[in-house]
């Protein structure tokens, strides 16, 4: 991968997101630095961390939001508008347990027919670790802060609060994942 591929991304997130949803620039902005961080663990696959990172709440932008599930919103118009790698794609597509979401919003069975994971378990559990321990301001914090600052921002009993409770043990167990990874990494 060349480092091509994060400089396009960054121009695409920065374009649809800076301007109109500032505070979601910067949380995208965090992520992706926080993916910097796990390139020794990802080799050859960090500029695609780097990319998905920058990227995966693109679909949060007002003229993409045509579902109104930023996930599926930002793959599709990654994958229709600007002929995204088919990877890159399904990682904003699939980050941080988005099925868990999708099947909540009765939309499961059409992100897995138009964004199927394949086998990209690593990358994944890497794009959960970025998203769930940075801000909504871009600064790190802990999954567990990150999850009880969904639900107070959404409510627990609102769709998205519901799907975070149910995502909570997993999205703490790729937690552990990623940093067992990242410790065994010479340095």
């Amino acid at each position: 991968m060349d480092r091509s591929i994060v400089a396009w991304a960054r121009r695409v997130a920065e374009t649809e997101l800076s301007d109109v949803l500032p505070r979601r620039w910067a949380h995208s902005q965090g992520v992706a630095a926080r993916a910097v961080g796990l390139s020794q663990v990802l080799g050859g696959d960090a500029d695609m961390l780097a990319a998905a990172a920058i990227l995966h709440d693109v679909g949060y932008a007002p003229r993409l939001a045509a579902t109104g599930f930023h996930p599926l919103d930002g793959a599709r118009f990654l994958r229709d508008e600007h002929g995204a790698d088919e990877r890159l794609a399904r990682l904003v597509a699939n980050h941080s347990f988005a099925l868990l979401e999708a099947e909540e919003r009765g939309l499961r069975d059409v992100l897995e027919r138009e964004f199927p994971l394949r086998g990209e378990l690593l990358l994944v559990d890497a794009l959960v670790y970025c998203d769930m321990t940075t801000t909504p301001d871009g600064e790190q914090t802990t999954a567990e802060q990150r999850v009880a600052e969904i639900v107070g921002r959404y409510g627990a009993d609102s769709l998205v609060g519901r799907f975070i409770r149910r995502a909570a043990p997993e999205i703490f167990a790729v937690m552990g994942r990623v940093e067992a990874a990242s410790v065994a990494q010479p340095r």
